[in-house]
């Protein structure tokens, strides 16, 4: 039921912007650690200390916060309890805040608006967006929008699943504390000063955890192609080159299954970095190839939590 009414309540509402979020929450607590390490922790080996010690600390304290806010609520009453468990686990989950964020900037190039689509999207990518073309803000949205299928939606689903089955614990535990390793990456998760050293503990983390997610979403992604072998050999071929082991395959899947080509020329503070190609540009990308994107996640995310309450509800009849 919590499952349920959890995708439920992210497909049609999401995030609210006045409601305090966990991921707030989180990056808070996370800039305050980077600050202080920053600023008393001069040598490398103090830094990468100091940056298990948050990795840690904001992924179980997240995990252990959420499960005594769910449980002390289910203590005031059952259906508190299941209100409250289920609006945090939809937190967790980012399928309707990704759809809003990219039709803001489709919206925009549908109305010709070229200088308000650059605005829209400088909101939710870090690449420099001021001079990007029509054909640049398309492919910036559609790499968003296949990376953060896997670490926004499928994978805080794959760990409420699997909290799900585990009893005492439950989904928002494990699906916060993914999201807390996920926060962490976006945060200090680069190779670059100053994150070099304190950030190292928290992107390898979260590539470890997001590594299952992600081989499953291209393996339904595949199988919804129609072409599974097709786009197996083609993330074979191009995947591997991304740097991450986890965004590379999720984006190129997509970009197999649409028939376009992502990566290229991006721009960061004014410094060009280069991505690998990813899939064969048989058709341009446009505004309805993303839409058909945003749907290929709505369709995994749907299968897996179908096939997570039809297990969980056979568990439930063989046991009583």
């Amino acid at each position: 039921m919590i499952l349920l009414v959890a995708a439920v309540l992210d497909y049609l509402i999401g995030d609210p912007w006045h409601w305090l979020h966990p991921v707030q929450v989180m990056g808070w607590t996370i800039s305050q650690w980077t600050k202080f390490t920053l600023k008393y922790c001069d040598r490398p080996v103090l830094q990468r200390c100091s940056g298990v010690g948050m990795g840690l600390t904001v992924i179980i304290g997240s995990g252990v916060l959420g499960w005594l806010i769910v449980r002390g609520a289910s203590l005031v009453h059952p259906l508190f309890g299941i209100v409250t468990h289920s609006i945090m686990l939809a937190s967790c989950f980012a399928t309707r805040s990704l759809r809003n964020s990219a039709q803001d900037v489709l919206q925009a190039l549908n109305c010709g608006n070229l200088e308000q689509a650059r605005t829209k999207l400088s909101l939710f990518v870090g690449r420099d967006t001021q001079n990007l073309s029509e054909a640049e803000i398309l492919r910036a949205v559609m790499e968003t929008v296949t990376e953060n299928a896997t670490d926004g939606a499928i994978s805080p689903l794959f760990y409420a699943i699997i909290g799900a089955f585990i009893p005492t614990v439950g989904s928002v535990p494990l699906a916060l504390a993914y999201k807390a390793a996920s926060t962490l990456d976006s945060m200090v998760g680069y190779r670059s000063a100053p994150y070099t050293y304190i950030g190292w503990f928290s992107a390898r983390l979260e590539d470890y955890l997001t590594w299952l997610p992600c081989r499953l979403n291209v393996f339904t992604l595949a199988l919804l192609s129609g072409k599974p072998i097709k786009v197996w050999n083609i993330c074979r071929r191009d995947a591997v080159k991304d740097p991450s082991p986890n965004s590379g395959w999720s984006e190129c899947a997509y970009a197999v299954v649409l028939g376009v080509q992502v990566g290229g020329i991006n721009w960061y503070g004014g410094v060009a970095k280069s991505k690998p190609l990813l899939g064969d540009a048989i058709y341009p990308i446009t505004v309805v190839r993303v839409e058909q994107a945003l749907a290929l996640t709505r369709y995994c995310f749907l299968i897996w939590l179908v096939i997570a309450l039809i297990l969980l509800l056979a568990i439930s009849t063989i046991t009583s």
